[in-house]
This record gives structure tokens, sequence and C-alpha cells, in this order.
């Protein structure tokens, strides 16, 4: 991974056809880095802009890396339980279903929400993450005068520097689960 620092600058006038570039050009919005330079603001300008920084991602499918654990329920179609890129940890929808039956734990919502995040620890952990590691959740209810509930076991897993996120009712979730929950790692 690449990082940059970078201010606002302004180029001198280059004529293009003497410029030969050998090696990378990293550009993203807000920010450009040749070989790792650093380009700051003119000395004619007063103001002073605050650093910022950008991170070169790459889209390499072979930075792709799948991950599967039997302590959490399989993929109910042609989806991974998770997938590891660029430093990342993208877990997909998981329901409260019971790894070994494939059954959800009850039809209560308060059970399946600790299934869940029990199933969901088992795949942060098959990725070397933790629920420490988790940045942003996003949960799906099929009613949403769940809420307070499904907060009072959600508490327990992300209690110290809780993750963002977003919580949704929704028309429908697979195998009329009354919740499904997904979430973001950094690793």
């Amino acid at each position: 991974m690449a990082w940059c620092a970078a201010r606002s600058f302004q180029l001198p006038a280059i004529d293009g056809s003497a410029l030969r570039v050998k090696g990378q050009i990293a550009a993203g919005v807000g920010c450009v880095s040749f070989a790792g330079s650093n380009f700051w603001r003119s000395p004619s300008s007063t103001s002073r802009s605050k650093p910022f920084a950008c991170r070169a991602v790459s889209t390499d499918a072979g930075l792709k890396e799948v991950v599967q654990t039997d302590k959490a329920p399989a993929a109910l179609g042609p989806y991974s339980q998770a997938i590891k890129a660029n430093n990342m940890l993208f877990v997909s929808g998981v329901l409260g279903l019971v790894p070994e039956t494939g059954k959800f734990v009850s039809e209560d919502v308060e059970d399946q929400t600790e299934q869940i995040l029990k199933n969901m620890g088992e795949i942060l952990k098959a990725s070397g993450a933790s629920y420490s590691s988790v940045v942003k959740t996003t949960i799906m209810l099929a009613d949403l005068k769940d809420f307070k509930k499904v907060n009072d076991i959600y508490a327990k897993y992300f209690s110290s520097t809780p993750p963002a996120r977003s919580t949704y009712q929704v028309a429908a979730l697979p195998l009329d689960a009354r919740i499904e929950i997904e979430c973001i790692a950094a690793l």
C-alpha cells in the first residue's frame, strides 16, 4: 500500500514533449504523488492548508481472499461469508442460524441477534479480526420495533468504541429471519 501526504500546490508550466516519467504516478481526489514526492503550496502563498492523506488502493483480483469457516453458517447462495481485500474485511449479512443444523436458534429476535453476533465473531476470528476491528455495521430488521431489544444485545459485543452503524426495517429477510447483520472491519 502506498501512502501519500500533500497540500494544495501549483505546478509550474512543463513542456510535455520533454517530460519522461519513470515509475508510477499515483493520483486521487485531492492528492498527487510522484514517486513518493510531497508537494506544498508555493512560498508566495500566505495561508497554508491543513495536510491530508490519501491511500492508493489496488484493484488486483489476486489481493482478494475468501474467508470461510465451518463455525458459522454456510452462505445460502453464490456469495462468500466474507472477503478480505486491501486490509479490509467485508462480512456478508449473517443470520441467526445454528451452524451445525442450518436452522434458526429460535423465532425470537433476541436469540437470533445473539446467534448472529456469535456467528459474526467466528467469521471475524477466521479472518484474523475481532469485534474491536469492526468499523461499520448494517442491521436489517423485519420490524423496527425490535430496535431496543437488538441494541441491548449488540451493546454487549460492541461496548468500547462502537463502530459506525445503520439500521433499517426491510420488507423481508432470507428464510423469514427477524434480523440480519453485516459488517466491515479493518485488518
